[in-house]
This record gives C-alpha cells, sequence and structure tokens, in this order.
C-alpha cells in the first residue's frame, strides 16, 4: 500500500507510460499530432508542454467526500490533454487565449490576470482552465514563489472524458489546466498539494466540490482503485480481485452539475449541514457551539457513535433514527433547534443562500442515513478486497456493496432519475453482479461490476436492451456508442509530456 501523494507529478518523453501499448497507444499518438498540428495553425507557434489529466469512476462512496470520509475511485482511460505555451509578445501578450479542438467550443479570450473574477452568470467552457489559472497563481503566491509579471497563454484543449456523466470531465479540465500552467512555469508541486489546490480552484466556479475528483484524477496509478482519505488527502492502492471487470454506462441524461447545484448538488451539502448541527444539539453540544464546530457530519460521528454503544451498537444511523425525524423539516422547525436564522448559520455564503431560496424543505433524517452507511460500505468495499476470501466470492460481496449503496443514493439521498434507473436493472438482469449510479448523480452514469470472461457479451445486451431505441429516436449515434458504454481496468493519472 504504497503512498505516492509526495511525489511530483512524472514528466515523460513519450507517450507509452501513460497510455500503454496497441490501441490505445496509437489513439493517444494520434490526438497528441492532431494536437500539436492545430495548436501551430491556430497560434502559429508549437506547444512548449503538455499535460494530461483522466477522468474518474467513483466504484463506491457517493456524496460523502465533502462530509470528510473517504472514498474509493479508479481513474479511467478518458482524459482532457492540453497543450499550451507562454506567449512573449507584445501581440496578445496580456491575453489568455484557449481553444478547443472540438469545433462546437469557441475560443475563449480573458486577461492574463491573476486577480480577474469569474463570470458566473454568464457560463463559459474556458471558465474551468480559468479556475486553474487562479488558483495555480494563488498557491504559488502562498508559498513564496515569484512568477514574475503575468504573461499571455495560448491552450488548446483536447478533451474525450464524456461531459455531464459524472464521470469527472470537470476535475480533468481544471486539474489537465493547473498542471499546464504549472508545467509552463516550470514548476512541479507535490501531487497531495496539487489535490488539494485543484478541489479549491473548482469553487471559482460555483460547485462545493469535495475533493475526490481531484485527488483519484492526480494521483491514480496504473491497475489500482484508489482508497481517497481526506484533511489530509491521503491515497491508499487498493487491487481489485481478478476475474472482474467493471463497465461503465452513460444513462444519456446529463447531469448539470453546475446549473441544477441550488436544487441539487448544493442542496444536498446544506441539508448534510443543517443535519449534523442538529445532531449536535441533540447529542449535548451547545446550539453556538454545534453552529460555530460543526461542518459536517464526520464531526459528530464520535457522538452519534457513543450513542449507539450505549444501546449495544457502533452505528451513528441509530442516532439519526433517535434524533433526527422522517418528514421533512422546515427552515423555521430548524431556526427553532438551532437557535438562529439560517442565512447567518451558512455564513451568509451567496451558494448557501442560493440553495435556502429554492428549497421548499429539507430532509435531514435520510441524507445523514445516507452518509453515514456509504461511509461504511466503503470500508466494507476495502476490507473484502484485502480479506481471505476467495475471488469469487469477493467479487459477489463487493456487487452487493454495490448495489446497497445505489438503494441507499436512490432513496435516501434521491439523487437518481429514471434513466438511472432503467440502466441500472438492465445491468441487473443481464448478470451484473453490483450496477450503481456514479458521480454526482441527477443523470450522468451508471457503473457495473461484471465477470471478466462475459463482459463483452454484458456490453452486447445492454446495448440491445438499453441504447437501440435510444439510437432508433436518434437521441445517441450508433457510431458514438463507445464513449457511452465501455469497460474500463483502473488507469493511470496526471503526467507532463515534454517532447
Amino acid at each position: 500500500m504504497a503512498k505516492h501523494e509526495e511525489s511530483a507529478v512524472p514528466i515523460f518523453s513519450s507517450l507509452d507510460p501513460v497510455y500503454g501499448e496497441g490501441s490505445h497507444l496509437a489513439e493517444a499518438q494520434r490526438r497528441f499530432d492532431v494536437l500539436k498540428a492545430k495548436f501551430n495553425e491556430v497560434f502559429g507557434d508549437s506547444p512548449q508542454v503538455f499535460a494530461r489529466s483522466p477522468g474518474r469512476v467513483n466504484l463506491i462512496g457517493e456524496h460523502i467526500d465533502y462530509e470528510g470520509y473517504s472514498v474509493l475511485p479508479m481513474a479511467i482511460r478518458q482524459d482532457t490533454i492540453i497543450a499550451i505555451r507562454k506567449r512573449e509578445t507584445q501581440e496578445g501578450q496580456h491575453q489568455l487565449r484557449i481553444a478547443n479542438v472540438n469545433e462546437k467550443y469557441s475560443m475563449c479570450t480573458y486577461p492574463a490576470d491573476p486577480d480577474q473574477e469569474i463570470d458566473l452568470k454568464n457560463h463559459k467552457w474556458g471558465h474551468y482552465f480559468i479556475c486553474g489559472y487562479k488558483g495555480f497563481h494563488e498557491y504559488a503566491k502562498s508559498k513564496g514563489v515569484d512568477l514574475g509579471s503575468p504573461v499571455g497563454l495560448d491552450v488548446l484543449v483536447d478533451g474525450i472524458v464524456p461531459t455531464g456523466s459524472g464521470l469527472s470531465s470537470s476535475a480533468a479540465f481544471v486539474c489537465s489546466s493547473t498542471i499546464a500552467i504549472m508545467a509552463v512555469f516550470s514548476q512541479n508541486f507535490a501531487k497531495k498539494e496539487l489535490a488539494q489546490l485543484t478541489c479549491e480552484c473548482e469553487r471559482h466556479i460555483g460547485t462545493q466540490s469535495g475533493g475526490m475528483d481531484q485527488a483519484i484524477s492526480v494521483m491514480a496509478k496504473n491497475g489500482f482503485a484508489e482508497l481517497i482519505d481526506f484533511n489530509p488527502v491521503r491515497a491508499t492502492d487498493v487491487k481489485l480481485p481478478d476475474g472482474g471487470s467493471f463497465v461503465i454506462a452513460h444513462s444519456l441524461a446529463e447531469s448539470q452539475k453546475a446549473v441544477t447545484a441550488a436544487t441539487n448538488y448544493n442542496n444536498r451539502v446544506v441539508e448534510c449541514r443543517l443535519a449534523s448541527i442538529i445532531l449536535g444539539i441533540k447529542l449535548g453540544m451547545e446550539p453556538k457551539e454545534a453552529v460555530t464546530k460543526v461542518k459536517t457530519l464526520s464531526d459528530v460521528e464520535g457522538l452519534c457513535v457513543s450513542f449507539a454503544g450505549d444501546r449495544g451498537s457502533s452505528d451513528p444511523v441509530l442516532a439519526v433514527k433517535e434524533f433526527l425525524k422522517e418528514e421533512p423539516y422546515t427552515a423555521e422547525e430548524i431556526e427553532k433547534i438551532i437557535e438562529e436564522k439560517l442565512p447567518s448559520v451558512l455564513g451568509n455564503d451567496p451558494t448557501s443562500l442560493a440553495v435556502l431560496n429554492a428549497a421548499k424543505h429539507f430532509k435531514l433524517h435520510q441524507r445523514a442515513a445516507h452518509v453515514y452507511s456509504e461511509a461504511r460500505r466503503v470500508h466494507a468495499f476495502k476490507d473484502t478486497v484485502y480479506s481471505t476470501l476467495s475471488d469469487e466470492d469477493k467479487l459477489k460481496k463487493l456487487g452487493d456493496l454495490m448495489n446497497e449503496s445505489h438503494y441507499s443514493c436512490s432513496v435516501l439521498y434521491e439523487c437518481s432519475c429514471p434513466e438511472l434507473e432503467e440502466l441500472v436493472n438492465v445491468c441487473r438482469e443481464n448478470g451484473a453482479l453490483g450496477a450503481r449510479l456514479t458521480g454526482a448523480g441527477w443523470g450522468g452514469c451508471a457503473v457495473a461490476l461484471v465477470k471478466e470472461p462475459s463482459a463483452s457479451r454484458f456490453i452486447t445486451s445492454v446495448k440491445e436492451e438499453f441504447y437501440g431505441k435510444r439510437v432508433e429516436k436518434g437521441v445517441v449515434k450508433e457510431e458514438d456508442m463507445e464513449q457511452y458504454l465501455f469497460a474500463s481496468k483502473p488507469s493511470s493519472g496526471a503526467a507532463i509530456f515534454k517532447f
């Protein structure tokens, strides 16, 4: 169980250490050739350096990273590659020019100013690069690194992580941007620092990210899933049992995390915060103390466990059942318990205020029950991998844990959608040992654990049963199917290329 978060991002002069051999290497070579040629065509010069960061699939541990709990993702081979060069000439000197190999994204230009505000009302794809730009400069400054006066940058992006898929295309983009900027300024920070820094970066765009996506994208290691712990960020290699394969399938419902944040993702962050404060109060904290000290459900887990201990159990969910009612709470009911108005409890933070304005009520019991039970499933998953069970029995147990996780996400956390429910059922009916939604939910992907020998047969059946009618209706094109349904082995993390 190696600790590799202290090392810096590796710098390679060829593609094979990252992309392996055969068809994956050939595809990567073609992408880099196109990227170089296109960069020259758009900017009239060659890139100085390239950076890549992969998307990820979370195997188990959904919606608990922002509550301080460990998660268990693996990187996938789909990634975002960025070509970059400093612009020293007068023309374009004070501009950041960000272009994309994909025609549907038009060039974005920004001032070369690390202190610029991002216009969140006017959502542009280039904002994700600016997240990295701002974050890198803030971090370098905090470390006393003098980067000199701002220079223009020319940037070309090639991302093949499907957007809105819950496979973390945004983190792949923010991480590769940050690493490309770092590399072009001849810096290289430790992976652990980068994971932390890129998580902070994404907050510039208004999502209260928990840090899993960035951590796995930066730290992943070929052939391993990673148990990611937070505060401080740590990655522990988890070697999955032989004979199993993960298949990722897109529900074709796009999960628009940034757009629906107030009612979906950020709403859950707020519900968890309120649930944790009320649990703290019910378990003996003064309201004022709970509001100041309690930020996440992990902060009051100790109190919940000792409550359970008096009843012969170690399960924090007992306290949830005892102290949080199953019916939704109104804002007034919560304020009465907390003895303070909700906007001030949440620090009058604009993101949280948007949640309060959009919310009709708050389901605290369900959200807390999900978080505590899911946190335990993550450790059960890791323990199963390292247990003395046969590979066959390990795979069966891992599948059961994935199924339990999906039920909790769907029923208690309510972050599923009709398309995901249909897809998960199709996967199970066609022999998946376990299947669950992955990523934030509300659309995006499902991940299924299947026995390796039957993976290609499984993919064919899911293609016919779930995607067939959608191809007929024109929702998805037959030739794009490989982007939406594929098997993946755990792939490697961030890298810098200098050719």
